[in-house]
């Protein structure tokens, strides 16, 4: 591990560079990477490829040479191995044994290449035909109640995959249709919902040119979003001023070295941010709060000084709602209150609200560090608070701006991935397919996950991702999921998920996006939607690893097929054979977002979906913009307490989701391992902790449940007081499965209650 001057953990260069290069490279050796994977890169991310299964940062119209980053590249190289996890291996490893691997050597295993049951009499998984596996699900779907079963997304299917699933899930009889974003950014739905009357962000790309003011809040670009670090720099070189909020300190917050410029030859850099606040974990309410009350103050003496407001007084009486109500709340906090709760100082967080004040267009950014807590609510409602106050909202230049983590999750929900009926235009299903939908609300993760625990979910289908490694409460989850009736698993590679099964358990397995699917029609395109609302096509050219691998499609079609009554109205079939025909019947179901779908796959840049809030028209219940009176300033849940410490989970360098492609964290300087227990060093003496000692965490939830985690070496690293630090998903077993946010269900893996055991 390398060290800073000040002691703690540290990476000395910038984000990109050669550091991120050799990154890349060494994930290419390690998969055994062939010349056909390097010409894949080079039609990533552009019009006419195929677009990155990693992050969901939007592809621009203009591509640079090289449109993908270190970890799109890691994904990418990652599905394109040459190992392969053939029956063979499944007949030499149990599924006992492998239960006791860990998560990367899970994955090294390689590529799935067959479709295969798991047997119970021997514990190990033996092939089985499509036939058989379609065969078998389907009849043991029809003997279960629909509304007992669940029909998970991983943000990684297809719309034409999703729009397909979820229409299935209903066709059968259920709306259970969890999907990542409710691990994630389904605080952003709902509170976006309720403030704009749009459960996405408002901004586009185009904005990042003309903002003068960029204001971060929880996004760790460096690690999570790569590609976004070029809008970033050029947002910087042209002066726009970057202000971030986050309790750690990133790299790619802090300074970048762009790969594909001189800056590689010159040994340059662009600095990122010119303010860096580490906000403690949970405190965002009260520092946006604290710079909503200077904006007032300021707008006070410019009014006195010359009569002019720096507010937009035209738009606040026009498009807000409940704006007095929203300042008596600002004016009667006192700053002791918001210095305690935020851990920062009043001038530093004037000097913020100041950069604000001065900034004719402001886009707001955050990502799970707001939306992952049990107040995340309020922290999503307070970036849309001080957006408000200078009509930064539905101008160019402004918005409020979400970073999705994972490519489609933002557009599953798009095309029918919801478990709320609210959401999709049930009628319209209705007339189009002939049938009637369930018009019940469904089960998101959290309710999922209760029904699993109390017994009343029988199966769980999951259309890729790694459910079970991604959810809190993991030791009580495995072992509650075992009694399930059927677990049914498809995906690219093998993963914990996969081994933890039902008394029926299928695999299946699935081509990859940058792989070519023919079909009865030849080539086939897919598309998603990125973070900024545009869509994109793909289409994918290398060859699959396996000839016995199908389409995403494919397997949703011939599991439907087993388990439903035909209906004339759905052609599975012409389906599989014709996916343009699924968009088709996306344009009849979503009109106004999908029109022409066909003729604008690939539209530079994407074709923009629409958003109302951008437009100014706000589907609120007041019929405008709303402002949220916060009844806290601590998004946490919970009070501070002698010897509690709010744990933060963090996804490492080498990392993307659960997938752990290595054990190098090199923008934060740690090597070779992810049981690591992050902590400032001053409260590492206070506490009577050295470094490398190792620890156990425990739960403080107080729910009488024994949470704990052992054998974390303790670090040391910048953070707050009263913040520690670990990994994900290593450390969700201390998260409650009722700890989430009030609103959403999001887990609330940002600020977790936990103590230390020596």
């Amino acid at each position: 591990m390398k060290k800073a001057k000040d002691g703690t953990v540290g990476y000395s260069s910038p984000s990109g560079g050669w550091g991120s290069v050799r990154g890349m490279a060494r994930i290419a050796r390690t998969e055994g990477t062939d010349p056909a994977a390097l010409r894949t890169l080079a039609r990533q991310n552009k019009p006419g490829g195929f677009m990155c299964v990693s992050c969901a940062w939007t592809k621009p119209a203009h591509p640079h040479p090289f449109e993908f980053c270190e970890n799109g590249a890691k994904a990418t190289l990652w599905e394109a191995t040459r190992r392969r996890c053939t029956p063979d291996f499944f007949a030499r490893h149990s599924v006992a044994e492998l239960q006791r691997w860990s998560d990367h050597d899970l994955e090294e295993a390689g590529r799935l290449t067959h479709p295969m049951r798991f047997d119970e009499a021997s514990g190990h998984y033996v092939p089985c035909s499509w036939e058989e596996a379609y065969a078998a699900i389907g009849a043991e779907l029809r003997a279960l109640e629909p509304k007992s079963t669940v029909f998970y997304t991983s943000g990684r299917a297809s719309l034409e995959t999703s729009y397909a699933w979820a229409l299935f899930a209903r066709l059968y009889g259920h709306n259970n249709l969890p999907d990542s974003s409710n691990m994630c950014h389904e605080t952003t739905s709902v509170a976006l919902s309720k403030t704009i009357g749009s459960p996405v962000g408002t901004s586009v790309l185009d904005d990042f040119n003309h903002c003068d003011a960029i204001f971060f809040f929880g996004q760790n670009t460096g690690t999570n979003s790569p590609r976004f670090l070029h809008t970033l720099a050029e947002a910087s070189k042209r002066g726009c001023r970057i202000v971030t909020f986050n309790p750690l300190r990133e790299k790619g917050l802090l300074e970048f070295r762009n790969p594909q410029s001189t800056e590689m030859v010159t040994g340059g850099k662009t600095d990122i941010s010119c303010d860096y606040h580490q906000v403690k974990a949970g405190g965002d309410i009260a520092a946006i709060l604290g710079l909503c009350k200077h904006v007032l103050a300021e707008d006070d003496r410019r009014l006195a000084a010359d009569g002019k407001h720096v507010l937009d007084w035209d738009f606040l009486e026009q498009h807000t709602h409940g704006f007095p109500e929203f300042v008596a709340k600002v004016r009667g906090t006192g700053w002791e209150e918001i210095e305690r709760e935020s851990g920062l100082a009043r001038a530093d967080l004037e000097s913020a609200a100041q950069i604000y004040v001065d900034s004719e267009r402001t886009i707001g950014i955050y990502g799970m560090g707001l939306t992952q807590h049990v107040r995340g609510f309020e922290n999503v409602a307070s970036v849309v608070n001080l957006l408000l106050l200078k009509g930064n909202i539905g101008r160019q230049g402004t918005g409020v701006s979400p970073v999705r983590g994972h490519s489609n999750v933002q557009g599953q929900r798009t095309v029918g991935i919801a478990e709320k009926t609210k959401l999709v235009p049930l009628d319209r299903l209705a007339e189009q397919f002939g049938f009637d939908p369930p018009r019940e609300d469904g089960v998101n993760t959290v309710e999922a996950c209760e029904g699993i625990l109390d017994g009343s979910i029988k199966a769980f289908l999951s259309l890729g991702g790694n459910f079970v490694r991604a959810i809190p409460e993991t030791r009580r989850m495995e072992e509650a999921w075992q009694r399930m009736r059927l677990t049914v698993n498809i995906a690219t590679r093998l993963n914990r998920s996969h081994l933890i099964t039902g008394q029926l358990a299928y695999l299946l397995p699935c081509l990859g996006r940058s792989e070519e699917d023919i079909q009865a029609s030849g080539p086939q395109v897919v598309t998603m939607e990125d973070s900024l609302s545009c869509i994109h096509g793909s289409i994918g050219k290398r060859k699959p690893p396996s000839p016995d691998l199908r389409s995403e499609l494919a397997i949703v079609a011939g599991i439907a097929k087993a388990t439903l009554e035909p209906n004339p109205n759905v052609p599975w079939d012409a389906w599989v054979g014709d996916y343009a025909k699924v968009r088709d019947a996306i344009e009849a179901t979503y009109p106004d977002m999908f029109a022409d779908f066909n003729d604008r796959l690939f539209t530079p840049g994407g074709f923009y979906r629409g958003n109302s809030a951008r437009e100014r028209i706000w589907k609120t219940e007041s019929g405008k913009a709303e402002f949220t009176v916060p009844d806290v300033l601590n998004a946490t849940g919970y009070a501070d307490e002698s010897g509690r410490w709010r744990l933060i989970t963090l996804r490492s360098n080498d990392q993307f989701n659960t997938t752990i492609y290595g054990y190098s964290d090199r923008l934060r300087g740690i090597e070779g391992t992810r049981q690591v227990l992050l902590m400032n060093p001053e409260e590492m003496r206070r506490a009577g902790l050295s470094e490398g000692q190792r620890v156990t965490l425990v739960s403080d939830a107080g729910d009488g449940v024994a949470r704990e985690v052992d054998g974390l070496a303790v670090t040391p690293y910048r953070l707050p007081d009263g913040c520690v630090a670990g990994y994900y998903p290593e450390l969700n077993p201390l998260i409650p499965l009722a700890h989430h946010d009030h609103a959403s269900k999001t887990p609330a893996a940002k600020s977790v209650p936990v103590r230390i055991r020596i």
